[in-house]
């Protein structure tokens, strides 16, 4: 091979972001103008610019001046230390369970949890638009594909129908030889919507024998939940008060809480086996003490209720937003351009959570027309999000002020008219050449 002539690797890895490119679905690393307004950013509560906890967070770094700043190791050989353990505890009791595990991250978690507690013969159902990191762990597990089945998105229908095929399938679920696995989010990170738990856990409660009840195990990642739903944060499953039906929970640091890392939220003997059998947590370097110090300082403030008034402020923006953007979507329907795609379209139901989705046939035009006017949205494209539903996507924040809520949809109007301008202005011109063509033919 000439050096010249690219490598076997070089040609395949130019090949995939080749395919990319010409589907408009590259994804490159960007920074955000400084001054720009944040409606794009996970950081829910406003937290990581809170005066506040800034100064719980030195406070608590000043009070411990004498711990080393790397944790030194894996957990499991010098990284571990009380003061991780007893932030453990006060997770657990905040969200009354019976014990807290932390992880790197809220990935490593899921992929600790579903690659090691399934064991040979059990069976997943997932929600079909579960995060990635679930797939990545149910990829890892020793569960071939046939003991994996999806379910359309929060749809009970759909659900009902699996359970039923799995039931009478997998007769070793029903004789309590085998244990199923329920795998969910507590708000779904594109669309931001809720499972529909109760319904869901009583579908099971009808349809399964004593036993596969009680081999049941309901795992809900609560990522975008955390800080955000329930009493002061604790999270969906806690604002359901269906802690004694859901076997896991995984609550994570890194949006609404400012931080970085997760908690698995588990029984004690789970947690010990997860300590001894999960890969994604044993054979890495544990959190730092500056970040279990932040997770701390967070949940401080949380438990002392610090956090509620932002929490209260968040979804007063949120119906601010939900309200300016029904009416806006009423002045332009689908008839307002001659290609009969609706230019922007939200749900007509309230908001349930930060995340909003406003359904597109442009995203990637009206985030850059948004964006260019100083409003940091980001568009969401295939393969994130299924083809055909295409969407900008807009995160509310507790610090977002009315009036940057209102010049955000102000700013999506405008998109709106300059698009029905140049989509009659095109049709205006067409049907002057049109007309001009027939003059000609005389």
């Amino acid at each position: 091979m000439s050096q010249d002539e690219p490598s076997a690797l070089d040609s395949a890895i130019n090949a995939s972001l080749s395919r990319r490119r010409r589907s408009s679905t590259l994804r490159r690393l960007t920074l955000s103008p400084h001054d720009s307004i944040d409606f794009s950013s996970n950081d829910f509560l406003s937290l990581s610019t809170s005066d506040e906890l800034r100064q719980r967070y030195l406070s608590e770094l000043s009070s411990r001046s004498d711990f080393p700043l790397g944790s030194g190791g894996s957990r499991l050989l010098d990284g571990n230390t009380t003061y991780a353990e007893s932030l453990e505890n006060q997770i657990a009791v905040f969200h009354n369970a019976p014990a807290a595990l932390l992880a790197n991250s809220g990935f490593d978690a899921n992929v600790a949890i579903f690659s090691t507690l399934p064991q040979p013969g059990d069976v997943i159902i997932y929600d079909d638009l579960i995060h990635a990191s679930v797939h990545d762990g149910m990829r890892a597990s020793r569960l071939p594909s046939t003991h994996r089945f999806s379910f359309r998105h929060n749809d009970v229908q759909s659900f009902t129908s699996v359970l039923q095929y799995i039931i009478t399938h997998f007769p070793s679920l029903s004789n309590g030889k085998s244990s199923l696995f329920l795998a969910l989010e507590a708000i779904y990170s594109m669309d931001g919507d809720i499972p529909p738990l109760q319904s869901l856990i009583s579908t099971l409660d009808a349809l399964s024998s004593p036993s596969l009840r009680r081999n049941t195990h309901i795992v809900i990642d609560e990522a975008h939940a955390t800080g955000v739903l329930g009493p002061k944060g604790a999270g969906l499953v806690s604002s359901l008060n269906l802690q004694s039906r859901v076997t896991i929970r995984l609550h994570t640091f890194g949006k609404a809480l400012a931080a970085n890392g997760a908690a698995i939220l588990c029984p004690p003997q789970v947690k010990q086996y997860l300590i001894n059998y999960a890969r994604a947590l044993i054979y890495t370097t544990f959190l730092s003490f500056p970040a279990l110090a932040l997770v701390r300082s967070a949940y401080s403030l949380m438990a002392e209720g610090r956090t509620q008034p932002l929490a209260d402020r968040l979804w007063a923006n949120l119906t601010l937003l939900w309200t300016e953007l029904v009416a806006l979507q009423t002045r332009f329907p689908p008839a307002a351009v001659d290609d009969g795609k609706a230019l922007l379209s939200v749900s007509l139901e309230p908001p349930r959570s930060a995340i909003f989705s406003v359904e597109t046939s442009r995203p990637r035009e009206l985030a850059g027309y948004c964006q260019a006017q100083g409003y940091l949205v980001r568009p969401i494209m295939p393969p994130t999000v299924p083809a055909g539903s295409e969407r900008v996507r807009v995160c509310l924040h507790a610090g977002n002020s009315e009036a940057e809520i209102k010049g955000l949809v102000a700013t999506m109007e405008r998109w709106c008219e300059g698009v029905v301008r140049a989509r009659r202005g095109l049709g205006a011109r067409g049907a002057a050449v049109s007309v001009e063509a027939e003059r000609a033919k005389l």
